[in-house]
């Protein structure tokens, strides 16, 4: 389900282990459908639709979260669908998410529902400006997120959120954002990527780095948690989850997302085993992957016309090119990424990338 970048690179891995992909999206032109078997074009929520795609498949993952949960229910229905569609309703409304988070005794930032300016304006008092409204559902890449600062009008915030239902959070100085990536198995089996640090400009993911700069108590408490939640969540496929460490070294909970992860993409080309092998690998029943770190590695997402710089970064030794298929090049709009490679253990000493002619 769905059909994007995150698709695309899930069905090439699994092409590689000997399986045949389906897609199934609105867009007639995705970049999964490229090196799909086959694809369903159509909405959703159309289920008559959903009821042809379903046949002939041995299961069902998405790639994004947002995807419909009740289009995954009716699939789950026909054929195994993996992860559960109860993990993408939690991961699809920011106040199910972060309320499900607190239940596992894992800290996020302050938080208030709110459903009106009026709420709005209460949950500001109490949680301190600056604070941030977000919508709590359809909201990615910064999409549906108002800084709430002294002297804000509540209403005009509000209108500028463009949606029915938001959720107001405690603004976090932090220090640096991280993720971590989880696999987890249908007999419980886990195995983690380790945490990565990540840069954004705009919103919008710009660099990850691997592996993050924290120390190694802070990097196990951050699998620790990421173990808690995928076993909390009887999810069967990857979990990713985006943490703030703050100026004090505790970890806050920012979200979840129960399918590859942009911060992922460094797997590919650093790991024994990619994030997208080790989906294909979870909810097709067989053994986890190794996910060692073969190298440190940084990340960096061609975003709209940085793609121009393809031809490049190809006589770059050693960068590692992956380029989507999108037709149109839009402000913003993630076209490919690159990776560069490092011996491991390098980070912090005056290293070049592997492959490069520079000495290491």
């Amino acid at each position: 389900m769905g059909a994007g970048q995150l698709g695309r690179m899930t069905a090439l891995a699994a092409a590689r282990l000997g399986y045949r992909c389906h897609v199934f999206s609105p867009d007639p032109r995705s970049p999964a459908a490229q090196v799909a078997e086959a694809a369903v074009v159509a909405d959703y929520d159309d289920e008559a639709a959903l009821a042809r795609f379903a046949e002939g498949l041995d299961v069902v993952t998405f790639e994004f979260e947002n995807v419909p949960h009740r289009s995954v229910k009716l699939l789950s229905d026909l054929v195994p669908a993996r992860p559960r569609w109860e993990c993408l309703r939690i991961s699809q409304d920011r106040l199910d998410e972060k309320d499900f988070v607190n239940a596992t005794g894992v800290a996020t930032a302050p938080y208030r529902r709110v459903d009106d300016a009026v709420a709005l304006a209460r949950a500001a008092e109490s949680l301190g400006r600056p604070c941030i409204l977000k919508s709590r559902r359809l909201g990615y890449d910064g999409k549906g997120q108002v800084l709430i600062e002294d002297g804000a009008d509540p209403e005009a915030c509000w209108a500028k959120m463009n949606a029915d239902a938001g959720i107001v959070e405690a603004f976090v100085p932090f220090e640096r954002e991280i993720s971590v990536i989880v696999a987890r198995a249908a007999d419980g089996r886990t195995a983690a990527y380790d945490p990565v640090e990540n840069c954004h400009v705009d919103h919008v993911l710009d660099t990850t780095r691997a592996p993050a700069g924290i120390d190694a108590a802070l990097a196990n408490e951050a699998l620790s948690i990421a173990e808690r939640l995928v076993a909390a969540m009887k999810l069967v496929g990857l979990l990713a989850i985006e943490m703030f460490v703050t100026r004090d070294g505790r970890l806050l909970v920012n979200e979840l997302a129960p399918r590859p992860h942009n911060s992922g993409h460094w797997t590919v080309d650093a790991c024994a085993t990619s994030q997208f092998e080790q989906l294909v690998r979870a909810v097709c029943d067989l053994p986890l992957g190794s996910t060692e770190r073969n190298f440190d590695a940084v990340m960096h997402n061609l975003l709209g016309s940085a793609v121009d710089d393809w031809h490049a970064i190809l006589a770059e030794p050693g960068a590692r090119l992956h380029l989507y298929g999108k037709d149109e090049a839009r402000p913003g709009r993630k076209m490919g990424h690159v990776t560069r490679l490092y011996r491991k253990g390098s980070f912090g000493a005056a290293a070049g990338p592997v492959g490069a002619n520079t000495q290491t």
